[in-house]
């Protein structure tokens, strides 16, 4: 359930809270990267254990940005 950031970048937007149940596909975080926005979206139904960015954080290849627990 550990999220990374695709590429190096800044957090636009984050679109979740700590303890928010979120359904597979839905967008978690978006990240700008080289003038490209990139959605960074729930890979399956879960629960947001922690978010570790904010809006306008820079951000590194693969650091981690969000943890999520599954449903089940």
């Amino acid at each position: 359930g550990a999220l990374t950031a695709p590429m190096p970048g800044q957090i636009r937007a984050v679109q979740v809270t700590q303890g928010e149940t979120v359904f597979k596909g839905q967008t978690l975080v978006v990240v700008e990267a080289m003038k490209m926005e990139l959605k960074v979206t729930a890979p399956f139904d879960g629960t947001i254990k922690s978010l570790k960015v904010q809006p306008g954080q820079a951000v590194e290849k693969d650091e981690l940005l969000v943890e999520m627990e599954s449903k089940e």
